[in-house]
């Protein structure tokens, strides 16, 4: 049963993922973003990673995506469609992919993965609220600096380009 459900979270992962980047309507390319971040939530519940997939959904499925939704409602009209991506636009594209899937399994073959130890690690709440708050070694506080400096900044040229438009 477990591998059915493997195979279906990685289908809707792999379908979804496929149907964000090749929507022409923005507010569905954007639920589509939505599906697939629930279906990679699930991998990590059947990872047992139960603090990750949280994070998954709450963060990312939960705020990021009204993060987008919002960005989309104020800044374009929610008919309105990209323009079609030409020939030139999709073999670059392809090749594009092509080659990242061949680094990554060059990758992926070709790095020696060291032995893990057994030995327990200490996953407590006051642990875990340390390593997210720490800039030190394991610390995750200038990753989420950045990501949110990013994201601020993807919002105001969003806002810009699309008052720019309208203006005109």
């Amino acid at each position: 049963m477990e591998q059915i459900i493997f195979y279906i979270l990685v289908s809707g992962i792999l379908i979804f993922s496929v149907l964000t980047v090749t929507s022409r309507r923005i507010l569905r390319a954007a639920v589509f973003l939505l599906f697939m971040l629930l279906c990679s939530a699930g991998l990590f519940f059947m990872l047992d990673f139960y603090f990750l997939a949280a994070v998954q959904l709450t963060v990312y499925a939960g705020g990021i995506i009204v993060l987008i939704i919002f960005s989309i409602m104020l800044t374009s009209q929610v008919n309105e469609k990209l323009e079609a991506a030409g020939v030139k636009k999709s073999s670059f594209s392809l090749i594009a992919a092509a080659a990242g899937a061949v680094v990554c399994i060059y990758s992926i073959l070709n790095y020696s993965f060291p032995a893990v130890s057994n030995g327990e690690t200490d996953s407590s709440m006051k642990n875990i609220g340390m390593q997210l708050l720490s800039y030190k070694d394991n610390g995750y506080v200038l990753p989420f600096e950045v990501i949110s400096i990013l994201l601020l900044a993807s919002m105001v040229g969003a806002i810009i380009i699309a008052k720019r438009d309208s203006a005109k």
